[in-house]
């Protein structure tokens, strides 16, 4: 039991740090390919920041243990809108005003994304070809955002100098990419011997320990966010995190075979993921959302835990 958990610890920081990197690197590569700064930030940061959800699924569902997917993705979504965006409001210590047009349009999507994985989720088997369709979707979402990103940017100064070839960064992407295979294979094998020798649905350890973990880089990425004064980029990181998470990570990870979601996340989780979707949705309706609607958000997310943990 000791060894499990021992084991878990190191993969999981193995897996967070390798993403931590990754998403740097990545950037780096972006800024020296001159891309616009809002595909640098809401694609390259946006997945960079849900790699250890995306992972940790195709491993889980590779090694027979499917059900794990569902309980992170539910986990991870309900931490990235009521915890973390609670988190932000809090530590902001003023309302966050939501002026980005992006920022609704993500609104809009994040809540397509939780009711469409509902819709595949509910019957308690999510099949490649239902979950393909989630990955079209971010497909026409992110032509979308780029689109309307490239009819409003201004075009970069050409005496800007130019950042040289970034080898380095190239080298950290692979060797991450390495980091992020093996901590997340380590922290799924671990995760289901703690859940067999504590008898507890590895889903329900998946819901809980597992996506608050993976959930970190979002927490770390925002806290800087907020001390640079971007709160509401560090909303749009969550809402494009959860939007990835709910669209992307099933479709990917089905095609290595099917996904099945255990009853007690369908009886409770699942609708609670929709209706904090829904929560967010209409009390951001004022284009700002307050400290008291911050801790609104960290109370729900508190409570969701102690219940999943006296109910099981």
């Amino acid at each position: 039991m000791i060894n499990s958990i021992l084991i878990f610890i190191v993969a999981l920081s193995v897996l967070l740090i390798a993403a931590n990197y990754f998403t740097k690197s990545a950037e780096a590569i972006g800024e020296w390919l001159k891309l616009p700064s809002f595909v640098i930030g809401i694609f390259i940061v946006g997945i960079g920041t849900s790699l250890p959800e995306l992972i940790s699924g195709i491993l889980s569902v590779r090694s027979g243990a499917s059900e794990i997917l569902p309980g992170n993705i539910m986990g991870a979504n309900m931490s990235n809108i009521l915890l973390i965006t609670g988190l932000v409001a809090v530590l902001n210590k003023k309302a966050i005003v939501l002026v980005s047009s992006y920022l609704y349009i993500d609104l809009h999507f994040l809540l397509g994304s939780f009711i469409y994985f509902y819709m595949i989720a509910h019957d308690g088997n999510i099949q490649f070809v239902e979950a393909f369709i989630g990955i079209i979707i971010f497909i026409i979402y992110s032509f979308y955002l780029i689109k309307g990103e490239t009819n409003n940017t201004i075009p970069n100064d050409s005496t800007k100098e130019s950042i040289q070839f970034p080898i380095l960064h190239i080298f950290l992407i692979l060797l991450s990419g390495v980091g992020i295979y093996l901590g997340a294979e380590y922290t799924i094998s671990s995760l289901s011997s703690i859940a067999e020798i504590l008898d507890i649905p590895s889903s329900v350890i998946a819901l809980t320990l597992l996506s608050l973990g993976t959930t970190l880089p979002e927490l770390v990425v925002n806290i800087s966010a907020i001390k640079q004064g971007k709160a509401e980029m560090a909303i749009g990181n969550v809402l494009g995190s959860c939007v990835f998470n709910s669209f992307v990570t099933p479709g990917v990870a089905s095609a290595f075979g099917n996904i099945q979601v255990p009853q007690n996340l369908i009886s409770f989780s699942l609708p609670m993921m929709v209706l904090s979707g829904l929560l967010f949705y209409l009390l951001t309706q004022d284009k700002k959302i307050s400290t008291w609607e911050g801790m609104l958000f960290v109370s729900l997310y508190i409570t969701f835990m102690i219940q999943i943990v006296l109910v099981g």
